[in-house]
């Protein structure tokens, strides 16, 4: 989740303004067009496998602090140091104290990759001093919600208030949930509306393909990626399929619509969030927020509502891919290699929308709907996901060697999607083996987890 945003305080006139920021997002030369990674983790004691707090020796702060000798430059909210930025990355905090690296927009896989793997090093060589490791799940498969302490963040707090009211689960996609996904450019409307409904309709098949939380307080949940069950019951107003992306006419004035009748969660004035929660940005337009009487936002506002809209991919200046649970640090390069090979290639774009254009609504939602339980055995079109998988890799392998963007020892980027042949070759989703270890070598206990699949 995302910190206040960083766009200007210009003040908005009107919706056309808001349209136009989105807009400007626009990158029309493909040799611009960046990959973006995002990742969250657990933390936990590496002595007995406990939640981290925010304080203490052990502490999430401490952490923050020790990787500033690599570096990083601390980020406070009021007292509290909650983020760490450097060379156009940062480090920030979810609810739960769930640890989350947001990279810098690169140019390949390779130097996302590298990106992604010197983080790790330098938490876990911080991490190892004060006793704290590092898990990649999608959720967390030990410690109940009540166990978990809340980070200190004032945007946190109003969503933990609000989010009751919308959802049974919404706490638990705050504070038990770990999510990779990639962030990719657009060269115009018409591309990203593309892209969008592209992305929007495989990403099920992400979900089903990067499935990794199949525990719940120690037990098999029933789910293999009961994360992403989780977002079917945090909040409908803000999550879900998005199907007005598919319908015609829809761009970015329709999808600012959209955004504009999401109920919003705060305004950030003065170092403080102030809290909005379920108020309308339309009033806030008009000067009529209860929140801010008489104040009309800036496009720093409407930029801090977008992070609060939750759809399985998110529209911001650019596309965020958004199905796919936390994993081990093996596959964290994969998602991003999955999608660049779909996306930015115009050729593969094209055969990943014709795999796609004949689904409809419900049979989206229906996918949707199943994966979480179903995985690769979900069904669309009488057709399996795991078929539909292989297709969609080789699409995305033809566009990764397409582009011809080489490592120095001259190999391209489309062994980055060696883990996801697996999966599909096997057809056994990475949360099918969490479960048969776990049945097995594991002897019906989770700990294990936490040692075999640390960074």
């Amino acid at each position: 989740m995302s910190g206040p945003a960083s766009a200007p305080e210009t003040p908005i006139s009107g919706t056309a303004d808001l349209v136009r920021y989105l807009e400007e997002g626009a990158r029309p030369d493909p040799a611009d067009w960046r990959i973006g990674v995002e990742h969250e983790k657990f933390g936990f004691r590496t002595a007995d496998l406990a939640p981290l707090p925010y304080d203490g020796p052990s502490g999430i702060k401490a952490m923050l602090e020790g990787l500033q000798r690599f570096g990083w430059q601390p980020v406070f909210e009021g007292e509290n140091i909650i983020a760490l930025t450097q060379d156009g990355q940062s480090v920030t905090l979810e609810p739960g104290g769930q640890l989350e690296l947001s990279g810098a927009p690169l140019e390949t896989l390779h130097q996302t990759c590298l990106e992604l793997n010197t983080h790790l090093f330098q938490v876990k060589r911080v991490g190892g001093e004060l006793g704290v490791g590092f898990v990649g799940l999608g959720f967390q498969p030990k410690w109940r919600r009540d166990d978990i302490p809340v980070m200190p963040k004032g945007r946190y707090d109003i969503m933990r208030r609000y989010m009751p009211k919308r959802g049974a689960l919404g706490l638990d996609m705050m504070l038990r949930t770990c999510t990779v996904q990639v962030n990719l450019d657009f060269g115009s409307e018409a591309d990203m509306v593309k892209k969008l409904r592209v992305s929007l309709a495989l990403q099920p098949m992400a979900t089903a393909l990067f499935a990794n939380s199949p525990f719940t307080e120690g037990r098999p949940n029933g789910f293999l990626s009961y994360r992403s069950q989780i977002w079917t019951d945090t909040d409908p107003d803000r999550s879900g399929m998005l199907p007005e992306a598919f319908e015609a006419g829809f761009g970015f004035e329709r999808y600012v619509d959209w955004v504009l009748d999401v109920p919003m969660y705060f305004v950030y004035r003065h170092g403080r969030y102030i809290d909005a929660a379920g108020q309308s940005f339309r009033d806030f337009l008009a000067g009529k927020l209860p929140a801010c009487p008489g104040e009309k936002p800036s496009l720093r506002d409407f930029a801090d509502h977008l992070t609060t809209v939750f759809p399985e991919v998110r529209l911001k200046r650019y596309l965020e891919m958004r199905g796919a649970d936390g994993g081990p640090w093996w596959r964290l390069c994969a998602l991003p290699a999955l999608w660049v090979g779909l996306l930015y290639d115009q050729a593969a774009l094209d055969a990943a929308y014709d795999l796609v254009k004949g689904w409809t609504a419900e049979q989206r939602q229906a996918m949707r709907d199943a994966v979480p339980r179903q995985g690769l055995n979900t069904m669309i079109g009488g057709r399996s996901l795991r078929t539909i998988a292989r297709e969609a890799l080789e699409i995305a392998g033809r566009g990764l060697a397409a582009r011809q963007r080489l490592s120095a020892s001259g190999e391209n980027e489309g062994h980055f999607l060696d883990p996801l042949r697996e999966v599909v070759a096997t057809g056994r989703t990475p949360a099918e083996d969490l479960l048969q270890l776990y049945a097995g070598k594991w002897q019906g206990s989770v700990d294990p987890a936490f040692l075999e699949l640390a960074y």
